[in-house]
């Protein structure tokens, strides 16, 4: 009769038998690399377009600059709060970081609906125009939306819907804030309805696609 095995053994031919896993980079690193990716895209545009255009709106508009500046900052913290929302035990307050900044972005562009009234000579946006914006923030939301939702898929996140929101909301804001370089008109209502709504399918297309994408697999 063959002598049982002890606990020590078995716990040693098992642990023989595992693959050592690579450690993830911490929340704020992969935030930077997401944000290095931005920076090319951005300085593919600005090659293109120029900064002039977008300085000279800028100075006559300074709200529509805070707004840019509100946009960069909510897609850096909803990128972060992705992040963290892959680390076990990360509470799911992570995700009000970006709130601040989203609320600044809104306000101020809001404030450049008051150009309508306030700067009669400035060239305000039409359907089509407006369309094009639209059109825009979801084609470089796309790209932008896979590479983080490939990121966070190797950290598996407890709460995969609500990292996919932050996914789509980094994405769209950083989608807006590159619009910037090349938005040639001023923030009328229908502008900015465009752009909310562009938004608004970014995320929720994040939230039923990329919620199932980053379900943790059981096999």
């Amino acid at each position: 009769m063959a002598e049982p095995r002890l606990p020590e053994s078995l716990i040693q031919s098992l642990g023989d038998q595992l693959t050592p896993v690579r450690r993830l980079p911490p929340p704020w690193r992969r935030t930077l690399g997401w944000l290095l990716v931005v920076a090319v895209m951005a300085a593919g545009l600005l090659a293109h377009f120029g900064a002039d255009p977008m300085i000279r709106r800028w100075i006559a508009e300074p709200d529509i600059a805070v707004a840019g500046v509100g946009a960069v900052l909510t897609a850096a913290c909803a990128a972060w709060a992705a992040f963290e929302l892959g680390v076990p035990g990360r509470s799911w307050r992570w995700t009000l970081l970006p709130l601040p900044w989203l609320l600044l972005w809104v306000g101020a562009s809001g404030l450049g609906c008051l150009h309508d009234w306030l700067g009669p000579t400035a060239h305000i946006a039409h359907f089509n125009e407006a369309s094009d914006c639209l059109l825009f923030i979801v084609s470089f939301s796309v790209p932008l939306s896979i590479l983080l939702t490939w990121l966070l898929r190797r950290a598996c996140p407890l709460r995969p819907v609500l990292a996919a929101v932050m996914i789509g909301l980094a994405s769209a804001a950083a989608s807006a804030a590159l619009l910037e370089i090349c938005h040639a008109f001023a923030v009328a209502a229908t502008d900015l309805l465009t752009h909310a709504l562009a938004v608004a399918i970014v995320v929720l297309a994040n939230a039923l696609m990329g919620g199932r994408l980053l379900q943790p697999s059981l096999k």
